[in-house]
C-alpha cells in the first residue's frame, strides 16, 4: 500500500473516532435536567358540585354553524344564565362584562390589577350525528364513572374547571395577588370572533396579560419515539390556517370531443405538483424545545439522534415523507379535501376547482404560502382563491414565571409526567391573545387516552369522573400561583 494512502486511512479513522466520541459524549451528556420540586398537596373540595356544573352545562345544546340560521341562541342563552346557579360564589364576587360574538368576562379582583391571568375557554360545540351515539348526547348521562355529552372534552371541562376552582377558592376566602379574568366565548368552533372582541377589551382598558390559558395539549402517552412516561403537552404556539381554493375556467362543451386536458386534467396535474413537493422542513423554537425535553427522556437510539440533529437531522426526512405528527410539527402541511366540476357525467365543466386545507408552520405565512403553490401549480390558467386564513401565533416565552406556573399546576396534578412544550396543530381563539401577551399556553387540563382523544369532534364524546376531578385541581393548583 503507498505510503500516503496509508496516511489518509489513518486520518480518515482518526476522523471517525474524533465523530464517534462526539457523538457518544453528546448522547451520554443528553439526560433530564434537574426539575423544581413540586408539592402536591391535597385538595379537599365539593367533587360533587363540579360533576354537576358540567354535567348542566353538557345539557346545553349550544352547538355552532357557519350557516348562523341553524343555531339555537335559547341554548346559548340557557347556558349563560345558569352560570349563577351553578356557580353562586364566582357570580357573586366577580364582576360579569358581556360582549359582542356571545363573549362572556368575569373579572375577579386581586391585590393588584397589573398582569392578571385569563383563563379561556369556549362553550359553543360541533354538531352531532345523534343516530351514532351510544348515550344521547346532551342528556349529560353518568354511567360507570363517565359523563358523556358533546364538549365534555372539547371544552366545557375547562369552562366548568376553571369556574369550579374559583368557587371553590373565593370560599375559602384566598385571595388571587393579580386580578384573574375568566374569558368565554361562544363561537369558536366556526372562528367566531368573541374572543377578538375580550382582546380588544383589553387593549382599550389597557390591560397586558401576565399570563393567558387556553385549551390545547393533554397529558397523554406514547406521543413521542422511546418515552414511556406519560408527557404533559404545553403548547406555546399554533400553526396557521389556509383554505385555499385553485380554480379555472374554461368554454365547457360536450365530453364526446374533448381537448387532450380538461380543465380537471389540468387541475389534477397540479395536485400532484403539490403533493409530490411538500414545504421544506422547519424546526421552530416549540419543536426544538420539546425535542430537548422529552428526546433527553427517550431510549438511548432516540437520545443519540436528538443529542445530534446536526449529523442525523436526515433520519427525520424518511420518517416525514410517511406523513403523521412528526412531519406535521415539521412543516406546512397541505391536505387537499375538496373538488368540484361538472354536474354531468357527459360535460366537460366550465369551471372546475379543488381546494386544500394548509396548517402553517410559523416559519410560513399565508402569502408565501399562496405563492408556493401556484409556483408549483405551473398553469397560467389556474386561479387562487382564498378562503377563511389565519396566520401562525406568536410564540410564546418559556423561560419565565409564567411558564413555570403553568408547569408546576401540571406537576402537582400529574406527578411522574414528563412536561414539554408543544407546537399545537389546531387553531384556538388563544391565537389572538399574541397582540397583547408573549405568555399565552395552551393545555387541556386532562389526562386522556388515545381512544378517548378521538370523540373530540367524534362520536360519543366523553369524560372519566377522575379526569373531570383532576382538571378542577389543576385549576386550583394554578389560581393559586395568580
Amino acid at each position: 500500500m503507498p505510503e500516503a494512502l496509508l496516511y489518509i486511512l489513518i486520518a480518515l479513522c482518526g476522523v471517525l473516532a474524533v465523530l464517534i466520541a462526539v457523538v457518544l459524549i453528546r448522547t451520554l451528556a443528553f439526560r433530564p435536567r434537574a426539575e423544581k420540586k413540586t408539592e402536591r398537596a391535597p385538595i379537599d373540595f365539593d367533587h360533587e358540585a363540579a360533576i354537576h356544573g358540567l354535567q348542566q352545562l353538557l345539557r346545553c345544546k349550544t352547538v355552532s354553524y357557519h350557516d348562523a340560521s341553524l343555531e339555537d341562541e335559547a341554548e346559548f342563552t340557557k347556558l349563560v344564565e345558569l352560570l349563577p346557579t351553578l356557580y353562586p360564589t364566582v357570580h357573586r364576587t366577580c364582576r360579569l362584562t358581556k360582549l359582542p360574538g356571545r363573549a362572556l368576562l368575569y373579572r375577579w379582583e386581586g391585590k393588584i390589577a397589573t398582569e392578571p391571568a385569563v383563563m379561556m375557554s369556549h362553550y359553543d360545540v360541533v354538531p352531532v350525528e345523534e343516530s351514532a351515539w351510544q348515550k344521547p348526547p346532551f342528556s349529560g348521562v353518568i354511567e360507570d364513572g363517565v359523563l358523556w355529552g358533546r364538549g365534555a372534552l372539547d371544552t366545557k371541562v375547562t369552562m366548568n374547571a376553571a369556574l369550579s376552582a374559583a368557587e371553590h377558592l373565593i370560599g375559602t376566602g384566598f385571595v388571587p395577588e393579580h386580578d384573574v379574568y375568566f374569558a368565554f366565548s361562544g363561537g369558536e368552533e366556526v372562528n367566531g370572533d368573541g374572543a377578538l372582541h375580550i382582546v380588544n377589551y383589553f387593549k382599550e382598558q389597557g390591560i397586558t396579560p401576565g399570563i393567558v390559558l387556553d385549551e390545547g395539549g393533554a397529558v397523554v402517552e406514547k406521543v413521542f419515539p422511546g418515552v414511556k412516561e406519560p408527557c404533559a403537552l404545553i403548547g406555546i404556539a399554533e400553526k396557521g390556517m389556509l383554505n385555499l381554493t385553485l380554480a379555472i375556467e374554461s368554454n365547457g362543451g360536450h365530453a364526446s370531443a374533448p381537448k387532450p386536458h380538461t380543465p380537471i386534467g389540468h387541475l389534477s396535474r397540479a395536485v400532484c405538483r403539490i403533493e409530490d413537493h411538500p414545504f421544506p422542513l422547519h424546526t421552530t423554537k416549540p419543536v426544538k424545545e420539546m425535542f430537548d425535553t422529552l428526546g433527553r427522556r427517550s431510549s438511548f437510539l432516540f437520545r443519540m439522534i436528538f443529542a445530534n440533529l446536526w449529523l442525523f437531522g436526515w433520519v427525520l426526512r424518511p420518517i416525514c415523507a410517511k406523513g403523521g405528527d412528526l412531519n406535521a410539527l415539521l412543516r406546512t402541511t397541505v391536505a387537499f379535501t375538496q373538488s368540484e366540476g361538472s354536474n354531468a357525467p357527459n360535460v366537460i365543466p366550465p369551471k372546475a376547482s379543488v381546494t386544500a386545507n394548509l396548517r402553517l408552520n410559523p416559519a410560513d405565512s399565508v402569502q408565501g404560502a399562496v405563492d408556493r403553490m401556484m409556483r408549483l401549480a405551473d398553469h397560467s390558467e389556474i386561479k387562487p382563491v382564498l378562503g377563511h386564513h389565519v396566520e401562525p401565533s406568536r410564540i410564546s416565552r418559556t423561560d419565565c414565571e409564567a411558564y413555570e406556573r403553568v408547569v408546576a399546576a401540571v406537576r402537582g396534578t400529574w406527578p411522574g409526567s414528563i412536561v414539554s412544550p408543544y407546537l399545537m396543530m389546531q387553531c384556538s381563539d388563544s391565537r389572538h391573545y399574541g397582540a397583547i401577551s408573549d405568555r399565552v399556553y395552551r393545555f387541556s387540563a386532562m389526562d386522556l387516552t388515545a381512544e378517548e382523544r378521538r370523540t373530540i369532534h367524534g362520536h360519543n364524546e366523553r369524560i372519566r369522573l377522575d379526569c373531570l376531578i383532576r382538571s378542577v385541581e389543576f385549576y386550583i393548583r394554578l389560581l393559586q400561583q395568580c
